[in-house]
């Protein structure tokens, strides 16, 4: 069996679990085979070519959302499980959000990282940006068009793509003394994902 399957079925194990679905070991291993045979797919090769995206895990998601999608789970109790399944994870980043929380530059280095990050994702042609604006004590970019939403669709569940939307809200959470983050819309399920982040206590926000 791939590596790369059973590391992602035992995460998924523990989704099955939290949802309590009968004949659990059932729905795992057919996770398994789906989740091989995804990786095998066309689609997979066409979309694992953007060095910014672990399509590898994006994959193991889409498919734990078809899987738990095929039981007749709701898209908030597929979300539910996920965050379960991914607990350890969110708490790793969580802790090292929390340690940046505590620096003085924290905005700074949030400033830092969205910037960056565009860079990196307009070089590999990741995500379509409308707007991405740098201001003194501000950013703010509009996307019209994105991979991992391309990925969900093309599996057919393009609003269970708010999984990972979401990280952006969860991640800001967690940044709370100094930055302030406003989602207004994200492409899950509207026509763009259109977010600003700014300083706490600048004139500008004060301003708006």
């Amino acid at each position: 069996m791939d590596k790369r399957v059973t590391r992602n079925a035992r995460v998924f194990a523990r989704a099955v679990g939290h949802a309590e679905l009968p004949d659990g070991d059932a729905v795992v291993a057919s996770f398994e085979s789906r989740l091989a045979s995804m990786y095998a797919s066309d689609f997979f090769a066409r979309h694992n070519v953007y060095p910014t995206i672990n399509v590898e895990h994006v994959y193991a998601v889409i498919a734990m959302c078809l899987e738990l999608r095929e039981h007749r789970l709701t898209d908030e109790q597929i979300f539910d499980a996920l965050n379960c399944a991914f607990a350890g994870r969110q708490r790793f980043f969580g802790v090292i959000l929390g340690a940046i929380n505590l620096l003085p530059n924290s905005y700074a280095i949030a400033k830092r990282w969205n910037i960056s990050d565009h860079e990196k994702r307009v070089a590999d042609g990741s995500i379509d940006y409308d707007l991405f604006e740098v201001r003194d004590h501000s950013i703010e970019y509009r996307i019209s068009g994105c991979r991992y939403v391309d990925m969900f669709k093309a599996w057919g569940i393009r609003p269970l793509c708010k999984v990972f939307c979401e990280t952006d809200t969860r991640s800001y959470a967690s940044l709370t003394r100094r930055v302030g983050f406003v989602r207004h819309s994200d492409l899950s399920d509207g026509p763009s994902c259109h977010d600003e982040i700014f300083e706490k206590g600048s004139r500008q926000e004060a301003a708006s």
